[in-house]
Order: structure tokens, then sequence, then C-alpha cells
């Protein structure tokens, strides 16, 4: 699916609309749980100390952010695209799924919808898909922050379902604990059957 725009990192940006929505996503790489997108619209001129550098905060740090950034935003959401989902649409599919969920959520029509990366989902006002545009665009940096933070939280609640895997402690990313853990116990709901390192396992 192909954005109305896109602009590399090394492109100049046009100057960011009022009304415009950021969005992102969290989860696109891990072999369990889903992946979810968050669209933020912020108020122009809006400062949020410590969203630059959000890559360096803690969690409990991001957390902290995450809270502000719902406190002053004009509206957000997050989409969420399952395991399931997943494997049935492929991982770029179901993102853009979780992104079209999370525009669908917001109480406020966005202007322009700008995404982090080279995709932007189909919608009906100007998509600009933005590569490095969590560390370009503040819109998309708050987005990166709430959807972070949600699955984040979401991964823990799911460590107390499926014990054994430490969810709450990889949030389902291939880790080395992660792989002995899928060896020992095989695969559990949350999983991606498609990715690889889990369909192996797969009788």
């Amino acid at each position: 699916m192909r954005p109305d725009f896109c602009y590399r990192a090394r492109d100049s940006l046009p100057e960011f609309p009022a009304g415009a929505c950021g969005v992102d996503e969290a989860g696109r790489g891990p072999l369990a749980g889903p992946v979810l997108a968050a669209a933020v619209i912020l108020p122009i001129g809006v400062e949020l100390k410590g969203l630059k550098d959000s890559k360096l905060l803690s969690p409990p740090q991001r957390i902290c952010l995450a809270t502000e950034i719902r406190a002053v935003a004009l509206t957000w959401a997050i989409g969420e695209a399952s395991a399931a989902e997943i494997d049935a649409l492929n991982i770029l599919q179901a993102t853009l799924l979780a992104m079209q969920r999370a525009l669908a959520g917001l109480t406020q029509a966005p202007t322009e919808v700008w995404v982090d990366g080279l995709h932007a989902p189909s919608f009906s006002r100007l998509s600009r898909a933005v590569v490095k545009g969590d560390q370009r665009v503040t819109s998309i940096s708050a987005a990166s922050i709430l959807a972070k933070t949600v699955r984040d939280a979401h991964m823990i609640h799911m460590a107390d379902l499926y014990p054994g895997y430490g969810f709450e402690r990889h949030k389902g990313y291939a880790s080395a604990a992660h792989r002995a853990a899928l060896q020992r116990q095989g695969p559990c709901p949350e999983h991606r059957r498609s990715f690889a390192p889990v369909r192996a396992l797969l009788p």
C-alpha cells in the first residue's frame, strides 16, 4: 500500500499543519503479541520534555511521559492487530490495519496523517510517510511513546496469562531467554505462527 507522499530522512519536511495527526506503531518485530498503533493530534507548538530523547528514557519515565501526552493531546487513540491477524494478513498489512483502527478511534478528524516509516494506511485525507518520523515530528514521537507503553503493559498482562515465557521482560521479542522458553514449552496463543522461529516448532 503506497503512501501519497514519502519523505526520506534526508528530505526537508513541510510545516506540520494544525490538526494533523501523528501515527506510529510498536511491536512489528516480536515473535509474540499484537502489533499496536497510536494516533495523536497535539496542539500546535506544544512542548513535551524528554520527547526528543525518548529512546533514552527508562520504562517508568516513558510511562510518565505517556501520561503527559494523553493530558495535553486534543485527541488520541490506540489500534491493535492480534497475533492471529498478523498470521492471516502478514505483518505489514496487520500494522496498517492497526493504524487504520487507531485513526478510526480519534474523536477529531485529522487534517492530515503523518506516519513513521515507509508506508501509510489508506485514508480519506492526505497521508505522508516519514522515514525516521519518530525523531523528526513531535506528534509522531508522541504516538511512538503511547504505542510502546500500551503494548508493554499488554505484554506484562500476557505474562500472567501465559507464565514461563518471560513476556514481562522481553515483551515478546526474540531474546535468548524467549527462544529457550519456546523450545521448552512450545508456542502459546499469543505467538505469531507465521514467524519462522515459531513456525519451526509447530507439528
